[in-house]
């Protein structure tokens, strides 16, 4: 986990991702995160799977956990 000021964020790696439909998930030490592709910090909208990755956990629209705001490590 890396803090950086108020905002903590988690290492993991891509899990899978299906661009066609436009998410997946992310593993990391502490669970496996569901992310949709806006979640992908540059835009892009494509990221490779076992790609390592560092990400923030927020709530997502249904209250559960999420990826955001995700980057490669």
């Amino acid at each position: 986990m890396i803090r950086s000021s108020s905002i903590t964020r988690s290492v993991g790696h891509v899990g899978d991702y299906d661009e066609d439909a436009g998410y997946g998930t992310v593993v990391a030490a502490d669970g496996e995160w569901f992310f949709h592709c806006t979640a992908i910090a540059d835009g892009s909208r494509s990221i490779a799977v076992d790609a390592a990755v560092d990400f923030t956990l927020v709530a997502g629209h249904l209250g559960r956990m999420e990826a955001r705001d995700i980057r490669p490590a």
